[in-house]
């Protein structure tokens, strides 16, 4: 798995060098929000309110939002409805409550249309408020109330005994009198006290308190869908579809193993790294040569060229260019004077077979090659998948040339153990990369082309 940080740049190089393939799947995810809306049918949501007077706690009202959806109301809203509305079930789906402050339940309908939605919310509103009032005024006990009159009878009679002691009370001003009358008194006050609590703590009196709900005028007619909409189907599904293929590219990078930095290339192949050299980026050298059908929409599509390569570091004139190729001859002048070796490169390396064949064509034309010691050089194109190099005859080395993220490294140790099948030392690794082209310099021109280009199968003719 590659362990390169994820940041802005990369996302920006996925749309950048596949906006095409980006685009289009942008276009196809729109499509599919908008077959998709096709599908669901126009949604439609409104709200009435209902108010609950009188001192309610929290858990009361949660109480009252359920009951307002609960099967009886809903029931009844169908059977009100008649043949515009669903069954009870189907109801039950389209209708939601929820308690807003101030004592406030908002009882909300969903419909197919603006007008059923408004007599869907409205008519489940009023069959709320009659069932809540039924269950409030339901609970009244017949033998309390009955107790309760005869315990205020008892309180009225015990009034009168009191009054009428009062006024046999010895009138004279002595202390004893003064303090029976004032008992008596108390005993009243406390007696009318004790009346007046019990009548506020009886359930029927506050149920008949908070029976008395109110609903708050009709609902409003929507004027606009419920999401999700067809334009937010049509938005989400091409956005969803774009993260996707961003995510799925850098799922792919992320467990990649294609060998990036110069260590690893060599230490797959078994050798040692001769020097790095350049290929300008520009012209259709470095995009794949394949044909038919499939290769014309991987061209159109805009993903027949790697995307997780790093963008092309500017490169100097054609003579600094030609510098490099010049060190890594005259490096393996060094190893090995005035030998022959096979410039290997890997079937489909678009990048590291043109710099194979500048390699061989500098090495050729440099003056007095052979009598300098400069290696005569022949480009050999070995399929990765089943590598075969031609058997040891006049060349008795190799030279790898490959490039950076393309190659994983059993890939690359394949062919190094072809190279070692075939007789062939792997002398050493070249690893080319793009640069942008600097300016042309005038002067003296290379003298010989670029040799041609053999595939291992045609040296060794096997048929392919």
């Amino acid at each position: 798995m590659s362990e390169d940080t994820i940041r802005l740049v990369t996302i920006g190089r996925i749309v950048r060098r596949r906006r095409r393939l980006l685009t289009l799947l942008v276009v196809v995810g729109a499509l599919v929000g908008y077959g998709t809306s096709l599908l669901l049918p126009p949604r439609y949501t409104t709200s009435a309110s209902v108010l609950l007077p009188g001192a309610w706690e929290e858990r009361e009202l949660r109480t009252q939002a359920q009951i307002a959806t609960s099967s009886v109301v809903i029931d009844r809203v169908a059977a009100g409805l008649g043949g515009n509305a669903a069954g009870g079930g189907e109801l039950r789906d389209r209708v939601a409550a929820e308690v807003a402050d101030g004592n406030i339940i908002t009882v909300s309908g969903t419909a197919d249309t603006p007008e059923h939605a408004q007599r869907l919310a409205d008519r489940v509103a009023r069959e709320f408020v009659a069932f809540a009032a039924e269950i409030l005024g339901s609970g009244t006990d017949p033998d309390a109330a009955a107790r309760l009159e005869e315990l205020r009878k008892a309180v009225e009679r015990t009034d009168r005994r009191i009054t009428e002691l009062a006024a046999a009370a010895d009138p004279g001003r002595n202390v004893e009198s003064v303090q029976t009358r004032t008992d008596l008194e108390k005993l009243r006050t406390a007696l009318r006290e004790a009346v007046d609590k019990l009548e506020q703590s009886d359930p029927a009196t506050r149920r008949a308190v908070k029976a008395d709900m109110v609903v708050m005028g009709p609902a409003a007619r929507p004027a606009g869908e419920a999401p999700p909409t067809r334009t937010q189907l049509v938005v989400g599904g091409g956005l969803l579809f774009l993260l996707v293929a961003v995510a799925g590219h850098l799922v792919a990078a992320r467990m990649g193993r294609r060998l990036r930095t110069e260590q690893d290339i060599a230490a797959a192949l078994g050798s040692t790294l001769l020097g790095t050299v350049d290929v300008p980026a520009e012209g259709p050298a470095h995009r794949p040569g394949g044909r038919g059908p499939r290769a014309l929409v991987r061209r159109l599509l805009g993903v027949d060229v790697r995307w997780d390569l790093p963008a092309p570091r500017k490169s100097g004139d054609e003579a600094s260019r030609r510098t490099r190729y010049r060190r890594v001859c005259a490096r393996l002048r060094d190893r090995l004077p005035a030998s022959r070796l096979l410039v290997v490169v890997p079937a489909g390396d678009e990048i590291a077979r043109p710099a194979a064949e500048r390699l061989a064509a500098e090495a050729a034309s440099e003056p007095g090659a052979p009598s300098t010691g400069y290696p005569t050089l022949r480009v050999v194109e070995v399929p990765v998948s089943r590598p075969m190099l031609p058997d040891r005859d006049e060349e008795f080395g190799a030279l790898v040339v490959v490039s950076a993220g393309a190659w994983t490294a059993g890939e690359l140790a394949g062919i190094a153990e072809a190279c070692a099948d075939s007789g062939h030392e792997v002398v050493g690794v070249v690893l080319a990369g793009t640069v942008l082209a600097g300016p042309k310099r005038s002067g003296r021109t290379r003298r010989s082309a670029a040799p041609a280009l053999t595939t291992a199968d045609e040296a060794t003719g096997v048929p392919g």
